[in-house]
């Protein structure tokens, strides 16, 4: 997929994050484990509104930002990754975590690329913040994944 305009990632990014939910939905009815079914109901709520905050900014955020062209920002077809998950009734914690961080690794790093095409200001220091929020989120994630398999 190939992006123009920031407007259109952000929103091709919400939907991807939509897209994630639905698929831990599916994996929450194929999935044996109570603490895997645990874990794909935080990550579905959270992907839920993670969206809902892009589309919050993408309301919010000043047009001559979100009309900013760019000319080689090119990212795979991330839905139909999402859709060809097959899901496995013996999924544990880590193999979850390893699927939602490579996942959410993918998306992270199209705004890295994005924040590198752009020239320094507003829109680079903005890309770069998210960037930075959605790194720390893993750690917390990871973290968080970690102190449960403790209980």
């Amino acid at each position: 997929m190939r992006f123009q305009q920031l407007n259109e990632q952000l929103a091709y990014v919400s939907k991807c994050r939509l897209e994630m939910a639905r698929l831990y939905a599916r994996l929450h009815s194929a999935v044996d484990s109570s603490r895997v079914k645990l874990m794909l109901e935080y990550l579905q709520q959270h992907e839920k509104e993670v969206s809902q905050k892009i589309d919050d900014y993408i309301e919010e955020a000043p047009r001559r930002l979100l009309e900013l062209w760019y000319n080689d920002i090119v990212f795979e077809d991330f839905i139909k990754r999402c859709q060809e998950v097959i899901p496995a009734a013996n999924m544990n914690e880590d193999d979850l975590l390893e699927l939602h961080l490579d996942l959410d690794n993918r998306l992270i790093g199209l705004f890295e690329k994005t924040a590198e095409s752009s020239v320094p200001g507003d829109v680079k220091n903005a890309l770069n913040d998210l960037v930075r929020v959605e790194k720390i989120q893993q750690q917390r994630l990871v973290h968080s994944s970690l102190r449960m398999e403790d209980i």
